[in-house]
């Protein structure tokens, strides 16, 4: 059953209506509009800043204009390599400590321990543990060998890269925990 054709037009009639009808609402006043467009029109024109002028990137090619130069790619200083080197080194066939597994900010001194004539420095580990130790025992991952054991400190020296190939000795401490 479909809709009888005078019912259609007035169905078409009616959104034809309604739509005139909210179109004309929208074209109400605008007068306030126009001369706001109007007032910003009529102010005078800014300076724009010129833009700033783009100096052209200077290529240097380092095997045409460096001759004479020292290569950027090799040590400024001659470094020996090897057996040549010399110097301190880290004993790698050592065998390894159990308190050279931690990192020497994760130790604490806790305090020292007299037997007999020897003193021995107390290092807590980050799992709780209290180790002894003394001259001449290893810890860090440094290779951090320890030198002087004190009330207040355990003294050591680390042997750290220095970044072009070899070694360095760094003087380190851990201090009494409070």
């Amino acid at each position: 059953m479909s809709a009888s054709p005078i019912n259609q037009i007035v169905k078409n009639g009616l959104v034809l209506v309604l739509a005139t009808v909210g179109l004309a609402a929208c074209g109400g006043n605008m007068d306030d509009l126009e001369q706001y467009i109007d007032q910003i029109k009529a102010r005078p024109g800014g300076r724009i800043e010129p833009l700033p002028e783009v100096t052209p990137y200077e290529v240097f090619t380092y095997v045409a204009d460096a001759q004479g130069l020292r290569s950027p790619f090799v040590p400024d200083t001659p470094q020996a390599t090897g057996a040549a080197a010399g110097g301190t080194r880290p004993d790698r066939d050592r065998s390894r400590e159990y308190l050279e597994s931690f990192p020497l900010d994760t130790l604490g001194m806790v305090g020292t321990l007299y037997i007999g004539e020897t003193m021995y420095g107390l290092v807590q580990t980050s799992d709780g543990l209290i180790h002894r130790v003394v001259p001449g025992n290893y810890l860090g991952q440094n290779d951090g060998r320890i030198t002087d054991i004190s009330e207040s400190e355990i003294t050591l020296v680390e042997i750290i890269s220095d970044g072009i190939g070899g070694y360095i000795e760094r003087d380190a401490a851990v201090g009494l925990s409070d």
